[in-house]
């Protein structure tokens, strides 16, 4: 039986040119993109152009890489979508998932963010273990993008 894709919708007070800046610049990701338990900030590494290789990384200084995948469309500032799997599962293309960011502009001073994390069903974990991250991850991208700064790690754990 597939497991229902993950959909997150949130609407952000910024531009579509500063939500994608946010998603693909290394040093805005560890702003905003931590394990509010472990405190730890995570970078997300690529050159985001189709077909190359992408990983999101532990930014404590360990170089522990958590997710690696593949970008399957780049199209800035409106749609970016990657495979998703853990570093084990890099070689299987059976336990990758999809993850796709589609951003539109909402009015005159609004971005409506849609974040789809679909084909689950390679990965019965992956629903469970995505369903607390990305409410988190994206809380603080919406707070990062309107405010400066993201949650104070209590606030988004």
């Amino acid at each position: 039986m597939k497991k229902p894709d993950y959909v997150y919708v949130t609407y952000i007070a910024t531009t579509p040119e500063k939500t994608w800046a946010a998603l693909v610049d290394t040093d805005l990701t560890r702003e905003y993109w931590r394990d509010p338990v472990a405190g730890c900030a995570r970078t997300n590494v690529s050159d985001w152009k189709p077909g190359s290789p992408w990983k999101h990384v532990r930014a404590d200084g360990s170089d522990v890489v958590d997710i690696v995948g593949k970008v399957i469309e780049s199209a800035p500032p409106r749609r970016l979508v990657f495979s998703w799997a853990r570093p084990a599962d890099a070689d299987n293309a059976a336990k990758h998932s999809r993850v796709s960011f589609d951003i539109e502009p909402y009015g005159e001073k609004l971005v409506r963010l849609t974040v789809t994390h679909d084909e689950l069903e390679r990965d019965t974990d992956m629903l469970t273990s995505i369903s607390g991250g990305w409410p988190k991850v994206l809380s603080n991208l919406k707070t990062f993008l309107e405010t400066g700064s993201a949650l104070p790690a209590q606030a988004a754990a």
